[in-house]
Parts: structure tokens; sequence; C-alpha cells
């Protein structure tokens, strides 16, 4: 039976070490500032999703609890995105739709842990093949594994980050909380500290080498923050004493999550590479329906439906070399947007992505605001579909059956006025948009986009990890982790 410190190291030091170790990787030696060229076709990228994190959960936005001067620094920097949408609902089909630039469904990422198909093309390694260095750090979610507490990805995973074009990977299969146990290219390896503090840490070293070496690069930086079970420092807690125990720890994650954004920030200002670095911010999901104060601003829904409290995310992208001034538009805009609008900056061939995409690119917006979106922006998670043409959203909880609910999201964005019969040539027209799009992702779901006109066998189904036998040598080691209180099997208030 393999031993734990066969495995992965013992734990690296205290939370109070990881900051150490963050603050000496922001320490810049004297004379070494790179001097980044005024060629705005090839930024550094970076993609900073936090997980949960529902509509308004900024400072920037209002929120009446939440701290974040670091995004709030970012978006009076940046462009907010304030009708920015996640995929989809739920955490792993929206992060395929980030990489993809196609709705999840296309993909094979019905739901959450379901696998990326390894015929899809990626940002990832677009961006490799034109000479980027690429780094995932953190939450994977795309290799077909379920279960809310995460294990690390193996080195033998045939769907790890570097599968899919990340060169350089430390990810867990899902979430991790406090001094997680995550897999640095199939190393475990226990880490000290915030978990957030921790991925920012180790960007921050991926970043600084390649930018020494003149090299660009990519980077995702995916949290666990602020997914439940929701765990925090009792110093980040501290903020948020007047509220219960289970707010407190949930605003204390994106009090630290908020912190590491500040720490990768302030590493691309040190090395003199802010202007030309792309950083773009948001989450993956709407926010929960059980924590107080509200986390949707106000939105009808919450994470797992269609309303707009499960799909509209905060969302900021920073980027001064390529922006003309910083503003806040309502330009409707989604994740699905990312890949297209990273093609076009970056004037890759098309064929870098799969067709049919199902986005579009936003470097327009990055200069001047925009006018009608062009193309609308399409959401299909289980039988429900919803479809956002600027203004109006046409959605439906059963495809197939007729139903449908219209709303003027300019007038009504709580959605509480269903206009389908009143407005019936709009509805009318968007039901048509809806069904011919559906029955071009029914023909994605049986492969047809790819070269082979099917999908290749050997895709995985769902699993929990700890039914999976390519798990079974670790098991025993992971459950003595459990069972010295890990989560989810500390009890909470």
């Amino acid at each position: 039976m393999p031993q734990l410190n066969e495995r992965w190291p013992s734990r690296s030091g205290s939370g109070l070490g990881c900051l150490l170790l963050l603050v000496s990787f922001c320490m810049v030696v004297p004379g070494s500032v790179v001097h980044a060229t005024e060629d705005t076709k090839r930024p550094n990228v970076v993609l900073l999703m936090s997980d949960d994190q529902g509509w308004g959960e900024a400072g920037y936005l209002g929120h009446p609890v939440l701290r974040t001067p670091n995004l709030d620094a970012m978006a009076a920097n940046g462009l907010r995105l304030d009708r920015f949408y996640a995929g989809s609902p739920v955490c792993s089909p929206t992060r395929a739709t980030v990489l993809t630039g196609r709705s999840n469904d296309r993909t094979g990422v019905f739901d959450h842990g379901y696998a990326l198909r390894l015929q899809e093309r990626t940002l990832a390694q677009a961006l490799r093949d034109a000479g980027y260095a690429t780094a995932h750090f953190g939450k994977w979610h795309l290799n077909g594994f379920r279960g809310t507490q995460g294990a690390p990805v193996l080195a033998s995973d045939p769907h790890s980050p570097g599968a899919f074009g990340f060169d350089y990977w430390l990810s867990s299969n899902s979430n991790f909380e406090l001094n997680p146990l995550l897999s640095r290219m199939g190393r475990f390896e226990e880490l000290g500290g915030d978990s957030s503090d921790v991925l920012a840490a180790e960007a921050v070293q991926f970043m600084t080498r390649n930018a020494r070496a003149g090299k660009p690069f990519l980077v995702a930086v995916w949290y666990s923050a602020a997914h439940r079970p929701h765990d925090a420092s009792e110093a980040d807690q501290r903020a948020y004493a007047d509220l219960g125990g289970k707010p407190r720890r949930y605003y204390g994650e994106l009090a630290a999550m908020d912190r590491s954004i500040g720490a990768i920030r302030r590493i691309l200002q040190e090395l003199g590479i802010d202007r030309d670095t792309l950083v773009w911010f948001c989450s993956d999901n709407g926010g929960l329906s059980r924590i107080g104060p509200d986390t949707v601003g106000g939105l009808r829904g919450s994470k797992g439906t269609i309303y707009e409290g499960g799909l509209r995310v905060p969302a900021v992208v920073e980027w001064p070399a390529g922006m003309a001034s910083p503003r806040a538009s309502t330009f409707p805009s989604s994740t699905l947007d990312i890949f297209p609008t990273l093609v076009d900056i970056l004037d890759l061939p098309d064929s870098v992505m799969l067709r049919p995409v199902d986005g579009m690119s936003l470097r327009p917006l990055f200069e001047r605001e925009q006018g009608p979106r062009s193309k609308p922006i399409p959401i299909r998670h289980g039988n429900r579909a919803a479809l956002i043409d600027n203004d109006y959203k046409l959605l439906t909880d059963r495809l197939g059956s007729g139903e449908y609910e219209l709303y003027d999201l300019s007038k009504d964005p709580q959605e509480k006025k269903n206009l389908f019969e009143r407005e019936s040539v709009i509805a009318t027209r968007m039901v048509k948009q809806l069904e011919e799009w559906n029955r071009s992702v029914e023909a994605s779901v049986a492969g047809r986009d790819y070269p082979e006109g099917r999908v290749l066998p050997g895709e995985p189904e769902p699993r929990e990890w700890r039914d999976a036998p390519e798990y079974e040598p670790y098991r025993a080691e992971l459950e003595k982790r459990f069972d010295r209180g890990w989560w989810p099997f500390r009890k909470r208030s």
C-alpha cells in the first residue's frame, strides 16, 4: 500500500508561511524589471475564475458586506462587463466554454463532473502552439470526476490539464480549501495556507520565470473560493465577525481570493509587464441561495437556474495597452467570448477553434462601447435553454415542450413580467433561433463537428473519484487525511 510520504510531501508550512512565500515571489530584484514591448498583438494572458461568486458580490458593485479592494482597483482601471454571463449555471460546463468558445453540450460537458472531449480544440492549445508558456492552477473539473471534495489530478489521467494544452499545472479534480492537497504535474503536494494564496504564489512564480525569459504566457487561475463547504482562516473571517459561521467563512474565502488577485496584479506591475498583460476575471456561475446578504444582487434565481441570478456574474478585463480608457459596459457578453476575443487579438488562424463557435470577439468593445450584439448568447443545461439577444431573453425549462418565457432585461432585470404572449413577433423570432441552434447542438453532441464525424470511444462517464480504480492505491492515505478532520467530514455550524 503506498504511503502518504511516498506520494506527496508533508505540509509545507502555515498560512503565514504561504504569505511570506508569496511576498518573496513579488520582490523583484533591482535592475531586473522586464521591459514590455509596445506590440499589443501578443499580450500575456491571465484568466482568473472564482467559484460560485454571484452577481453583485464585489465592492465595486455595491455589495453591503464584502470588501474587495483589489477587484475594485481592477474595475477602476479596466473594463467592467456588467452584463456578463457564465456559459452555464454550474461549473464544469462553464469551464468548457472558456476553453473552447463553444456551448458546453457541444463539447460533451453536459453537467458538473463530465469530461471535456479530447477531440475539442482549446484556448491553451492554440496559445501554446503560438509560442506561449501555458499553465493551469487550481480547480480543473473537466476530467470526468464528480464530488464536492476534489482529489489531486493523477499523472496518468488522460483528461488532465496537460492533455488540453497546459504545459504546467498544479491542479485538483474539484474543490479544495485551507492547506490544499494538489497535483503538480501528477506529483501530490500538500501546501500550507489559504488555497487562494497558494495559487497566487504559484502563478507569480510561473509568470516571473517566463517574463524574465522573454516568453509570453497564458495562466489560468481557477479558484476554489467560494464553493462550499466554505473554509477560511480566522484572520480572514475577522472582518465578518458579526455574521453567522457559514457566511463568515464564505466572505472570508472571497476576501482571501481578492488578496491573491492583488498579489498577481502587483507582480505584473513590478515586472513592468502590466500594460501588456490582459487579465480577465469572472465567476463560473451565479451565486448561492443560502448565503446572506443576497449573493445575486437582487436578480431572480441562483446557481443551477437559467434565470439571471444563475447566469449573470461579475467580470472585469484589465489590459492598459489595449483599451482606450477605463469604463463600465452593459454590452451583453459571455465566457463563450473569451477564446474568440483572444484569437482576434493575437491574429491567430480561425482553424484553432472548432466550428461551430458560439462566442464572438469582444475586441471592438475594448476600444469603445458597441451597438447591439450581432450574435445572441445561447445557453443549454440539461433540458433547459436560454437565448439572450441584447435586451430580450427567451428561456425554457423543458426543451421541446413549447413552453417559453420572454423578458425585456432592460426594463425587467428581475424577470418578473413574462412577455411571451404580448411580444409575439419577438417571441416567434427568438423561438425559431433557439430551436435552430439547439438542432446544431444535437449534431455536435453526436460528434458531427469532429473530423472523424463521430465521438471517438473512450470518453469517461461522470463518476466519484473515491469509486475509481485509478485512485485505489491512494485511498487509504487520503482517508487518513479525511479522518484528521479534513472536510467534508468535519461538522459545520
